[in-house]
This record gives C-alpha cells, structure tokens and sequence, in this order.
C-alpha cells in the first residue's frame, strides 16, 4: 500500500466519498470532543492507520472531516469518538464504530455465522452498469404487491435455485412471480443486521433462535451481504442491483420495507454499533434519566424529528431511489416517524412531510405502518396522507371477522371492498391509498387463518406470550391439522372467499408470499426467530393436488382482476357505479344478524376505461342462500367466472369457458362462498 497522505477534507457529503486525491471521510457528532479515523484493512481484522482528527482543521461545526490519499481499493474504516460522560452520553473511544452513512459492512457474508473479526464501514470503488434501466412506474392502482422474506423464498432446497436464500435466486424465480400475476415484490427488511442478536432458544430442541426477519438495522443504507451469493467477495451492492433490474426488465418492481422507527442497537444491554456511540442524545429518544424511550417495543426509539436524524433518513432513502433503483417504500411503524424529541405527537410531523415532497422521491410509491407499539394507531389519519399509502388493518379485521360469520360485519364490509371510503375521502385521497391485505408477514398465514383459533408460538422461546392473541380466526371445527375431509374443504373454501375478497376489492391488494399455495407456519403468528421450515418456503407443496389447485385459483383470480377496470378505480365508486342486493334484488340487508352481501358494478363507469359488469354475491353464514341474480346493466348475458363453493376446476373458469347463468332468477350458494358473474357477449 502506498504511503498515506492526508489534509483537511470536505464537511460533505457525510460518509466516504471519492475526491480528487483520494478519499474523503465526513462524520457528525455534536456532543464528541474527540474524534478519530479508523483505517483497517479489508476484512477489517488489522488497523493500518489510526488518525486523530484536529478540533480546528479538521471540523467544521458538527462536521468532523478529512481526506487521505493513498488508500486500497477496497478497506474498511470505523470512527472512535470520545466526549463527556452522563446519563444521556455514551462515548466510548475504545469503541470503533460503523459509520451511519456506509453502504456496505465487512462481515456477515455467511448467514447465522459469527465472524472472528468486528463488523466494519467498508469502502468499495466499483462502477455499476444499469444498462439504461429505467422504473416501470406501474400505477398505484393496478399494483398487486406479494410480500417475501428474501432467504425464506429460496433457502429450502425445494426451491432448486443456484443460490440459495440470495438476490440472485430472486432472480431465478422471476418466471413464477410473473405467471402469478403480481406486479412487485416488497421485501422484509434486506438492510444490514445480525441475525445473531436473538436472545431466546427452541424451549424443545435448546436450538439457538435467530432474529430471521431482520427488523434490527445496523446500516439504514447497507444492503445485507448473506443475501448475496457473492457477499464473501463484497458483491452485495451489485448483486442487489442486478436483481433490481432483472425485476424490471420484467415489468416488476421492487419495494423495500425500510426501519427507520429503531435500530439493532436497542436499549442499554444492546451492542454499540454506531449511533449510541456517535450521539446518544441526538439519536434516539430518552428521557430525563437518559433512558430509552421505547415506542418501538424494540428496547429504543430513534429521534425521526430531529434535523440532524432527519437528514440522515432523507439521504439514505434517496440512495435506495437513485442508486438502487428502487420503486417503493414501506416504512415499519411508521406512525414513530410523526414523534417530537419527547415522543409526543405531532400534527405536521417534518419528517414525514420531508419524505412526501422529496423530488428524488416524486415518483416512489411510499406505504405507511400506520400505527406503532405504544398505541398510536393512524388508519386513515397518517399524515400528509395523499401522498401516502397505508397497511389498513381495518380492511383485514373486517374481512376476517365477515368470513368467520361474525354479526354486524356487512355494513362495514361493504365500505372495506369499495376502497375504505370512510377512512380515505379527504384531502384528496382514494382507494389507492388503502393498501388491503388479509394476511402478512406479522400474524398467520392464510392457510393458517383458516387452522387455528390460538397461536402457537412456543417455539419462539417467550413462553407463548409473544404475537397478537387476537386474529379473528376461524379453524373451521377443529384446531391445527387434521384429517377430515369436510374440515378441509371447508378451510380450502374460506381460503378463496378471503382471498377472492382481497382480489375483488377497491384498493391496493398485498398477498403474502406461499398463501397461493397454502403454505403453514404450523399455527406460529409471530415466526420473527424461526429459521426452519416454519418460515421456509416449501415448494413441494405448489405441486400437492390440493395446493396446486389452489394456486391455479389465484393465478385465474390475478389475471381476472387485472382485466377488470371496473375492480381498479383511481377515484371512490358513485351511486350510478355500484347497485347493492340482498337475496332479493336491490334490498341489500344491512342488519346485525346478516351474514349475506351482494353488489353490481356497471362495466361503464369504471372511471377509467370501460369494462364489464360484475356481479359479486358473499354468503358468510352457515346456512345455503339463493340470491336473485340482476339483470346486467349493460344487457349482456351473466356468465359465471367464480363459485368457491364448486370443486376445482369449476371453482373458477378460464375465457369463454364460464357457464352462462339466467338472471332474475334464485342462484343456490353454498353455505361459506363466493360467486362472480361477469357481463359478455
């Protein structure tokens, strides 16, 4: 290595920057009187230089800085800070720490193992070719948005990629997620963690747990090297580009769920692994005693409100727009992001409004978690909301307590499937701002809705007590598996109404990767720690009959809805747009004690292009109805497209193959079913 030569920098941008000469190295620290480079090498095992940074020439307000020439191609680097003590510091100039504005971190590569050296800053000095990429900026509302966990999708050895549990196997499954339908992937947190840090074991096996879904960020701008299969050569960063633009080369986008409400760090028994040891006080939120205020329920809260924290979000969101080519963003309990520095609430939180006007961000689709773990729940109140979308937990509770057969649920399902209506008509906002989902990440799976009425997450080490206990479940007669076929069926019923409902709806619909194939995480509603077939993505189970059939379902079901423009409206649905029926014609039954709803949509006021019309009929109870069937609007023939309540593969039909169904006349509906007609020639 050449002999290192340094002055005195730039104050910007903050992080490691080429200059002219070399490099440039910028950091923030308010409260640090002392602060000192790191230079190692580039496994980050040995420091080649240890540069203390002078008060007068090298700083420039808060702004520590400094340029060295003479540098590797590729190093790692890490900042020491010392500065005063008290409860609301914690500087430790021993401590060499990541820098907050790095885009790749040494170690890590093999997943789950602990590397003989710290976790450093790197510095990479590689060109990225985009090929002329550009985003296929999809409307809102023609989204249909499918939800993976980057390892869980491939690492089972079913999945026959070449790279297991990496970008690159996302890659190799492209053609499956294009014959599904689905518009984008939303990715859990992809982001830099330790996947180590879970302190909990399988309280049957005494196996070690792991943090698997990696809400624990240590890098905001780092995407996580074990999710590439060229992480041990430092591949990440185009790694994840390529899998960016292979996604849009195939009319997909990407969208990524960003943690910027806490960080890996957690509350005073955490590791140090930069902002703690950078500015306590400016980073997270503490009380007068310098303890954590914890609205994350992760052990810490980060200060979004502050300037000096809001710049850094701002920059790193930026770089996952324009570095990384990303389209979307789903912000974890994004209701924190609206907190002052006490943790109150704001009513115009700058933060939230910052990342609403962003011109780099313009034309990003940006999707809140509108609520968080300290009972701030903003459904259809988020801040700024035009331009935001929101998670409406609202539309998945209605949906699952509709299906389970509960009372007083028409009313409200019926404001859900037209957009949420009442949560979204003001300022300006729609149905695309209501992102609808029945299941997720967080909670049971669809096939799992359908099994069991109680978690069972024992498994996880916390003796039961983790996990929403309430999921508006229904088990459908007996709890977990079983070998009844009438149970069965009845759960592979419930399952297509639940998911025919999402599809059927006004709004963005989110469907959680494996429902399609009724994948099961054994009853498990919070299978955060489980790096097992809990949380693998078994793909035997999209070829068993039962699965398969289903999966064909929701592939038929996909592509009806994208052909329907009558289901994908930008603005809410009018009087003239919308007919509602009961078992009679035009007597809809709002009661508490009715279980049964039905609608017509006229195919020509879509709000967009014209359509066809659509009759769509729920049965919820437990007992067979015989709706009268409308006359179709635009005096076409009712030919019938869904019946839940038929075998598959009559339970959905392709083309011109639908049956045609005589109107005004009762049609027999099985008890727990669905049915849609659509006008055609």
């Amino acid at each position: 290595m050449a002999i290192m030569r340094f002055s005195r920098g730039r104050c910007l941008p903050l992080g490691a920057s080429l200059s002219h000469g070399g490099v440039n190295f910028a950091v923030l620290t308010r409260h640090g009187t002392s602060v000192n480079l790191v230079i190692l090498d580039e496994e980050g095992a040995s420091i080649l230089a240890d540069i203390a940074l002078h008060p007068l020439r090298n700083r420039t307000g808060d702004h520590w800085h400094i340029e060295v020439i003479g540098l590797p191609e590729v190093f790692c680097y890490g900042w020491r800070v010392d500065g005063p003590k008290g409860p609301k510091h914690a500087f430790d100039p021993q401590k060499i720490l990541l820098d907050p504005a790095s885009t790749a971190i040494s170690g890590g590569a093999q997943w789950g193992k602990r590397t003989p050296f710290e976790r450093r800053s790197m510095f990479l000095r590689r060109q990225y070719d985009w090929q002329g990429d550009v985003p296929p900026l999809i409307p809102v509302e023609d989204s249909i948005i499918y939800e993976l966990h980057v390892r869980g999708f491939t690492i089972h050895p079913s999945s026959m990629t070449s790279h297991p549990g990496t970008f690159t196997a996302l890659v190799e499954k492209i053609p499956y997620l294009q014959s599904l339908g689905v518009t984008a992937v939303e990715l859990l947190p992809i982001h830099e963690f330790d996947e180590n840090d879970c302190p909990f074991s399988n309280p049957k096996t005494g196996e070690k747990l792991v943090n698997f879904w990696g809400y624990n960020s240590i890098g905001f701008a780092a995407p996580k090297a074990s999710y590439a299969a060229s992480g041990n050569r430092q591949g990440q960063l185009g790694e994840f580009r390529d899998m960016v633009r292979a996604f849009h080369q195939a009319g997909m986008e990407v969208f990524l769920d960003v943690v910027f409400n806490h960080t890996g760090e957690g509350d005073h028994r955490g590791q140090t692994w930069s902002f703690r040891g950078l500015d306590n006080e400016i980073y997270y939120l503490l009380d007068a005693q310098g303890n954590y205020l914890n609205y994350s329920g992760c052990g810490n809260t980060v200060n979004c409100n502050h300037p000096i924290v809001r710049d850094l979000i701002l920059t790193c969101l930026r770089f996952w727009v324009a570095d990384m080519h990303v389209d979307g963003l789903r912000f974890d309990l994004a209701s924190i992001l609206g907190r002052d520095r006490q943790g109150r609430v704001l009513v115009d939180p700058p933060l939230i409004e910052t990342i609403a006007e962003d011109g780099v961000l313009a034309d990003t689709k940006l999707i809140a978690e509108p609520w968080d773990a300290a009972g701030l729940y903003q459904v259809g109140g988020f801040p700024f909301g035009k331009r935001w979308s929101e998670w409406n937990g609202q539309y998945r509770d209605i949906v699952r307590r509709f299906w389970k057969g509960e009372d007083s649920t028409v009313g409200p399902l019926a404001t859900k499937i037209c957009g949420s209506a009442d949560l979204y008509q003001t300022e300006g906002r729609g149905p695309r701002n209501s992102i609808n989902f029945i299941t997720s990440h967080d909670g049971f799976t669809l096939w799992d809705l359908v099994s069991y009425e109680k978690k069972q997450n024992f498994d996880n080490g916390e003796e039961g007590r983790d996990g929403c206990p309430d999921n508006h479940s229904f088990n459908c007669g007996v709890e977990g598996v079983t070998a009844n076929s009438k149970i069965l069926e009845l759960r592979a019923r419930q399952a297509k109404n639940l998911l025919a409902t999402l599809l059927l709806s006004q709004g963005v619909p989110m469907l959680l990767g494996g429902d399609e194939f009724l994948r099961t995480q054994r009853g498990n509603n919070n299978a955060y720690c489980q790096d097992n077939q809990i949380s693998w993505f078994d793909w035997n189970l999209s070829e068993e009959s039962d699965n398969s059939a289903f999966l064909r379902f929701t592939r038929l079901l996909i592509a009806f809805r994208k052909r329907q423009p009558a289901l994908r409206r930008r603005s809410f649905l009018d009087d003239f747009a919308i007919q509602w029926h009961g078992i009679d014609l035009a007597k809809a039954d709002f009661s508490p004690t009715s279980h049964f709803i039905a609608l017509t949509l006229d195919g020509t006021r879509t709000g967009r292009e014209p359509g066809a019309d659509i009759y769509i009929a729920m049965n919820a109870d437990f007992n067979q109805a015989k709706p009268m069937i409308p006359l179709p609007p635009s005096a076409r023939a009712w030919r019938r497209v869904i019946d839940t309540g038929l075998p598959s593969p009559s339970d959905i039909a392709e083309g011109n193959d639908a049956p045609i169904i005589k109107s005004q006349a009762p049609y027999p509906m099985r008890e727990h079913s669905l049915i849609v007609l659509v006008g055609m020639d």
